[in-house]
């Protein structure tokens, strides 16, 4: 039934996209078969998860294949001049890898271990279409909402006295050093997700039993309920409502566009704007916005509508989240990138204040949610998923409908949405912060000896 409707919604994307003449998550995945990836990074991360159901020697085996596929893939795009000049020249090989044992599961495994060898396949797979997902909803954001409401999330960051503005100040002051190590921060957050989720899935291979809940999920139901809220409430960021967009960071990025981590913007779509192009005024991060009346504003058909909520935001706290039962190092890990993704979605005007306290709350209804149905829909869990989500409606129509009192009331304003943010913390906390261990593992399966082979 999962297999069903997860593959129904790519449908429904595919055909949106087709509608407006853009590729969809689908063709966008087949292409990387052949083509250069987006992100060969990625692709090896998906490869990664889905060994956690193999056995040491079976893991070697597929590293060393993916590996000589991609060099063999390299070496016939060398012979026939076609380097890869967009995207990544590796990450061919572990789709290849991916899609063989998905073959292999079909074919010559039964029962549970056809079962479990597919749930690696799939998580391995959902890692990289949730990202081929959110690409092509951006791609919808920015055209099929040709007006923003930036000037209202502006004036209602008036209230935490315009945090982009100041941050920006201080990642521009710190010039190339400063930029690239956050811009490589940001841009591999679903890699970061990776390693906390393989400490998670470390058991799987032998103990043949996933967890109930893992980090994996929430990012997946993130990502998947997020770009549908850029429709109700699309945003595009400080650096391009009120800047020069992506040319802001040209020079001092020690890469072309796209960066890295496959994008400048959100999932990667944005080309930049050029000076005062669609932009109310250039004046981010040296000049705050006046106090005024918002009004919805025209913008351009290519840059995202993503902002609101922050979804790095929300991915780096559910990293941090899942960390926390993890070795020292893992939870020093989950701190810093948690630190550096909310100095990075603020000093790279790619947000404002708001919308990292909306994208608090709504990761943390996103996992309340999910550990309660894990739970048997317990009712501490239920409270908090229904009192983090109020709070969440709360914030969308104070931002919308009273930015101008709470800019004109920003001593009152600013901490009451800290306090309510810090409320829905205190009850994660409080009711829904448990181990990850054996509480949330499904009953243990005897060990099959075909499983070793």
């Amino acid at each position: 039934m999962a297999g069903v409707a997860v593959l129904g919604f790519l449908l429904a994307l595919e055909i949106a996209a087709r509608r407006y003449g853009l590729p969809g998550p689908i063709t966008d995945q087949a292409r990387e078969v052949i083509f250069a990836p987006k992100s060969g990074f990625l692709l090896y991360a998906g490869m990664a998860l889905m060994m956690t159901v193999l056995t040491w020697r079976q893991r070697f085996v597929a590293v060393a294949a993916a590996i000589g596929i991609d060099i063999v893939i390299a070496a016939v795009r060398w012979a026939l001049d076609a380097p890869a000049t967009h995207g990544h020249p590796f990450g061919n090989g572990a789709l290849w890898v991916i899609l063989g044992h998905a073959v292999t599961a079909v074919t010559r495994r039964t029962g549970r271990e056809r079962v479990l060898l597919l749930k690696g396949v799939g998580l391995g797979l959902l890692l990289v279409t949730g990202r081929k997902t959110g690409d092509t909803w951006l791609l919808l954001t920015s055209n099929t909402r040709p007006t923003v409401l930036d000037q209202y999330v502006a004036t209602a960051d008036h209230a935490l006295s315009e945090p982009s503005w100041l941050v920006g100040r201080i990642v521009t002051a710190t010039g190339p050093v400063g930029f690239n190590l956050l811009d490589i921060v940001y841009g591999q957050l679903a890699v970061a997700a990776v390693v906390v989720a393989l400490y998670q899935l470390r058991h799987v291979a032998v103990e043949r039993r996933f967890p109930r809940h893992h980090l994996v999920r929430t990012f997946l139901v993130i990502g998947l309920l997020g770009p549908a809220i850029y429709m109700i409430f699309p945003v595009v960021g400080p650096v391009f409502a009120y800047g020069t967009g992506a040319e802001h960071w040209a020079s001092v990025s020690l890469w072309p566009d796209p960066p890295p981590g496959g994008h400048i913007h959100g999932h990667g779509h944005d080309h930049g704007l050029g000076p005062g192009h669609w932009a109310v005024a250039d004046w981010w991060p040296r000049t705050t916005p006046p106090v005024g009346p918002p009004r919805p504003m025209p913008f351009d058909a290519f840059t995202p509508r993503n902002c609101m909520p922050s979804l790095h935001t929300a991915w780096a706290v559910a990293i941090f989240i899942h960390s926390r039962n993890g070795p020292r190092l893992l939870r020093y890990a989950g701190a810093f990138w948690l630190v550096a993704t909310l100095t990075a979605t603020l000093g790279f005007g790619y947000h404002y204040g708001v919308d990292l306290v909306a994208g608090v709350v709504f990761t943390l209804t996103v996992e309340a949610t999910l550990r309660s149905f894990d739970r048997g829909w317990d009712r501490s869990g239920l409270r908090l998923a229904a009192y983090g989500a109020t709070v969440f409606v709360a914030l969308l129509v104070s931002y919308r409908w009273l930015p101008l009192e709470m800019a004109r009331h920003a001593w009152a304003s600013g901490p009451l949405l800290l306090l309510a943010m810090a409320s829905v913390v205190y009850g994660y906390v409080r009711t829904q912060h448990r181990p990850m261990g054996e509480a949330l593992l499904r009953p243990p399966q005897p060990l099959r000896p075909e499983a070793m082979r």
